[in-house]
């Protein structure tokens, strides 16, 4: 199997020879000087916009275990069981208390309308039956807990406990998001905040170790309006389109506040080949003779293309079919 040290160490090696291919390329661009959006770049982080942690409510080990991270789920599915024999054991005797309060009640009644007993004894056998109903109600309630089901629908993010394990009050036992509302969050300094509210348009640039950046618009900005006492910084909600696919809550991001126009020597992002740590184009000449030639990218530009810090000079032509280009030189060698 090829390293990748092996790969770049090839491609350093061709860009140092200037090997020329003589060869028909697919398409072509020129580098030039473009009227592009001046961006303010920040760091961020994807998360949820609705994630739900399901806790135990009662105690008891976990004996019946249905679904595992990355498993799809709806909302009020059951996720896993947990063994409430002793929650089990309280609502029966709940329920037994309640059955004799309810007797003692309408004895009362009876005894009461014969004038045996007084309206004080008719209310305290009431009251003592009103009292069994809450308790009944609060043993049912926690005897249906040892079933856990999904609170949202969406996708299972993290399960916290393994079959047999003790489930306690307040233990988390399993994290579900829904993957169809996700956003960014940005932490911005106070200095940059009002260039962030005048900005208005935003996107987000997922990076790729081996392909190019994917650039997604924003749909919403949001402020929010506290100001952290130690770092003197605000944070800043970005809503990412409906249904985003690719994106996952706790993903790294660069977030990019558009703040002006300026001029920037791009090529579209099709002409960029990635190699590793090594970034190149093919520079065409007018006999369409195509060197590869190491290039320094600057940002992503708003329209897409690639900003281009050195290694190439405007009016120059790259192809837009790298790697087709590269094929043709290795048969050609």
């Amino acid at each position: 199997m090829i390293s990748r040290m092996t790969i770049v160490t090839a491609l350093a090696a061709l860009l140092m020879a200037g090997h020329a291919l003589s060869a028909e390329v697919g398409g072509s661009a020129v580098a030039d000087l473009h009227e592009v959006a001046q961006t303010l770049p920040f760091e961020a982080t994807v998360e949820a916009v609705r994630q739900s942690t399901v806790a135990a409510q009662v105690a008891g080990r976990v004996v019946d275990l249905r679904v595992d991270a990355g498993q799809r789920v709806k909302q009020g599915e059951v996720l896993l069981r947990i063994d409430a024999r002793e929650a089990a054991g309280a609502d029966i005797a709940a329920q037994a208390t309640l059955a004799q309060a309810r007797a003692a009640y309408e004895r009362s009644k009876n005894l009461h309308a014969q004038k045996f007993i007084s309206q004080a004894a008719l209310d305290q056998a009431e009251a003592t039956w009103k009292a069994a109903q809450g308790s009944a109600g609060i043993s049912g309630a926690s005897l249906s807990y040892a079933a856990v089901t999904a609170p949202i629908s969406g996708v299972v993010a993290q399960r916290h406990v393994e079959l047999g394990e003790l489930a306690a009050p307040g233990r988390p036992l399993v994290t579900v998001f829904d993957p169809r509302s996700l956003r960014v969050l940005v932490t911005v300094p106070q200095s940059r905040l009002a260039e962030v509210k005048k900005s208005g348009r935003a996107w987000v640039e997922f990076s790729s170790a081996t392909d190019a950046p994917v650039r997604i618009e924003v749909t919403q900005i949001e402020v929010l309006p506290v100001i952290d006492a130690r770092s003197h910084a605000a944070t800043v909600r970005l809503s990412l389109p409906e249904n985003t696919r690719d994106v996952l809550p706790g993903m790294f991001a660069r977030v990019h506040f558009v703040v002006g126009q300026v001029r920037r020597l791009t090529v579209p992002a099709a002409a960029i080949l990635r190699r590793g740590e090594v970034t190149a184009v093919y520079v065409l000449d007018d006999k369409r003779i195509a060197r590869l030639r190491q290039v320094r990218l600057g940002e992503v530009a708003g329209n897409g293309d690639v900003e281009i810090l050195s290694g190439l000079t405007p009016g120059e032509r790259v192809s837009l079919t790298p790697v087709k280009t590269g094929i043709e030189q290795k048969s050609l060698r």
